[in-house]
């Protein structure tokens, strides 16, 4: 199991300095590549200041400039906000500039806040018929000389220009939870994206289970990738990591208040919320999140990962955001990657070990 960073420029407060942000952000990507880490992968989003990521792409160029390793992952681009031809192309150029090191994740989106003021009208049955109506009209592209005549899309013969570096261009990664989006991931081989979110180890076991079915159902298809993406807190103690705990209480509590598109947004910023707004939440609480997202001790994390590396994900993503300081969400990298991830090397080693002799 390989092991990644997803993250944004994540902004609660008007008093964030947004350049200080984004050489947070850079900062933690380097992180990420010198320890060895497979990727940086970051999102789209438009008008939020929760997490800021307009172009990912753009993102992704300037942190091919700070590092030399890692692959360069959008997280996702969202597909009913993107023409074929003008993904395709941009896609591409970025996978030349950051010398074929581009994957690609798309998906249909989440939040109704962004489909209000980008397609109004727009919801998430609709941007889903768009992801897979725009994900073959790409890989068609980038082949070139394509001609596409859609519900959505409608272009005369078109090439990508440019066409990308890496051969049959960027690996694309399709963001998916029913098994209608599994289904369609593999039918087309793409990876597969998965965040389980708030909902513990069952939904973690259901996910793989689902992409198994697809991959089970699709046998003439060479088995895609899946990635698991989950918020996680490496720890000192059993204390920090019930100080984390209430930390991601209090972002998950922002999480919700966004998706539900409920509260009053100034200047891209939901209203506060009051201490006994977050207390009251039916089932976000400190506890909820301890259990389930990966907060715990280096062993307990380990033991954790080894448990998602049997059931079959080929990646872990290392999800960053959670209102934390800069400085707590840096020890917490630097634990995974000089604590965590050397207890997998080994066994990679131990292996290899075993196969020669």
């Amino acid at each position: 199991m390989k092991f990644s960073l997803f993250a944004h420029m994540e902004r609660i407060s008007s008093e964030d300095n947004q350049k200080q942000l984004y050489d947070e952000f850079i900062e933690l990507c380097k992180i990420a590549d010198e320890g060895g880490m497979h990727a940086v992968w970051t999102g789209e989003h438009h008008g939020m200041n929760f997490t800021i990521a307009p172009n990912p792409l753009l993102s992704l160029v300037d942190v091919a400039r700070h590092t030399k390793h890692v692959r360069l992952g959008t997280g996702t681009v969202i597909a009913p906000f993107w023409h074929p031809i003008r993904l395709a192309g941009e896609a591409a150029m970025a996978d030349i500039i950051t010398d074929g090191r581009l994957d690609l994740g798309i998906a249909r989106g989440a939040y109704t806040f962004e489909y209000d003021r980008m397609m109004p009208g727009l919801d998430a049955w609709g941007a889903g018929q768009r992801l897979r109506e725009l994900v073959p009209a790409v890989k068609a592209l980038w082949k070139g000389d394509y001609a596409h005549e859609g519900e959505f899309y409608q272009f005369p013969k078109t090439t990508s220009a440019p066409l990308p570096l890496q051969e049959n261009g960027p690996p694309i990664w399709v963001a998916a939870r029913d098994p209608n989006s599994h289904e369609f991931a593999v039918a087309n081989g793409c990876n597969v994206q998965v965040a389980p979110l708030w909902k513990g180890e069952p939904e973690v076991q259901h996910l793989i289970d689902t992409f198994n079915d697809a991959c089970a159902r699709h046998p003439e298809i060479p088995r895609p990738k899946i990635m698991l993406l989950m918020h996680s807190y490496v720890a000192e103690d059993a204390a920090d990591a019930k100080e984390a705990a209430r930390e991601f209480n209090r972002f998950y509590n922002y999480f919700g208040a966004w998706f539900m598109n409920k509260r009053e947004i100034t200047q891209g910023l939901i209203a506060p919320l009051s201490d006994e707004e977050i207390a009251a939440h039916p089932f976000y609480t400190p506890e909820a999140m301890q259990r389930d997202l990966v907060i715990g001790t280096p062993e307990e994390v380990i033991a954790r990962l080894r448990t998602y590396e049997t059931q079959g994900y080929d990646e872990y993503s290392f999800w960053i955001d959670s209102s934390q300081s800069f400085e707590r969400k840096k020890a917490s990298l630097l634990r995974f990657i000089n604590e965590v991830m050397p207890a997998f090397k080994k066994e990679d080693a131990d292996a290899e070990l075993s196969a020669v002799y």
